[in-house]
């Protein structure tokens, strides 16, 4: 590629924050809940890269051709990877598009294409870099690229923006889950790439109140590796719905004295942790029962 800007090149990134920013530098946008995508376009050339600096386009096949559609020829768009179900958009009909077999990924592409959400432009369309540009000049010119070429765009949209915070706290609130919660980005500052000063996400909470069935001893030392968590049906059965192991080493330790005496099996008495796999050792999947007498609150 000939673009200023060429993959892999690290996005700019977001720190996690509990309450919405407020102040004249701030704008404020949803937060999809996707992938991170930058689109690159030179030409015939279309390089779609993911937060992780991988290649996306095999598995976008769709969003690869709807970037060449558009009558711009040169340009570098940062945005989020959505796929669409009615009014909400479904993380699970995209995880869906990670599929080895070709084949399968352009039968989804039919099925529940995706789009991409555009919220910055580090090149524009005469192969200009913006990066160093503050946010409030890049802004107006994605949107009036964005009015230019992608007006009905079928693949590519223009995300929302607001300087108003109580916009902001209204999408927050309103979403209910349908977003992945809000960005808040500096106004003065340049793209920041690879960095997370200039950004800021407030993203919803999900709790719930899981059971603790059983646990793992992490691999070595004999301390507590994770907590398997389990939610009751309508039956009474206790099933296994995943693990927590987020702790710190002093943690693990404390564990081990309170959780001994309750080991008793069954544990589950419905679906329980699985056995040995191409994936696991034998040892990491061993699991001790425990009764049902430990409640965790899990995010």
């Amino acid at each position: 590629m000939t673009l200023p800007l060429e993959p892999p090149y690290p996005p700019m990134e977001a720190k996690s924050v509990d309450t919405v920013p407020t102040g004249p530098e701030w704008q404020y946008e949803p937060k999809w809940d996707g992938f991170r995508c930058l689109a690159f376009r030179d030409g015939d050339r279309i390089a779609l890269q993911s937060k992780a600096g991988e290649p996306l386009e095999r598995y976008f096949p769709e969003l690869v051709e709807a970037l060449l559609t558009t009558s711009a020829s040169r340009f570098v768009l940062d945005g989020e990877i959505v796929v669409p179900a009615g009014k909400a958009l479904s993380f699970d009909a995209l995880l869906q598009r990670i599929h080895p077999a070709e084949s399968r990924v352009r039968k989804l592409s039919v099925e529940t294409p995706a789009l991409l959400i555009v919220f910055d432009l580090l090149v524009d369309e005469n192969g200009r870099s913006l990066v160093d540009q503050p946010l409030s000049e890049r802004r107006p010119r994605l949107e009036a690229f964005a009015a230019r070429y992608l007006t009905d765009h079928p693949r590519v949209r223009l995300s929302p923006a607001s300087e108003d915070p109580a916009t902001a706290i209204r999408w927050y609130e309103e979403t209910r889950g349908a977003l992945d919660g809000v960005i808040a980005k500096r106004r003065d500052l340049p793209y920041r790439s690879g960095d997370r000063t200039g950004m800021q996400k407030i993203k919803q909470r999900r709790t719930a109140d899981c059971v603790v069935g059983g646990f793992r001893y992490a691999s070595s030392g004999g301390v507590i590796g994770s907590l398997l968590l389990g939610l009751y049906d309508d039956q009474g059965l206790l099933h296994h719905v995943g693990f927590t192991s987020g702790f710190s080493a002093a943690e693990r330790k404390a564990l081990v004295p309170k959780l001994k005496p309750l080991i008793h099996p069954p544990g589950f008495t419905g679906k329980a942790p699985g056995g040995p796999s191409r994936w696991s050792t034998e040892r990491s999947t061993e699991w001790q029962p425990l009764k049902p007498k430990l409640v965790a609150e899990v995010e």
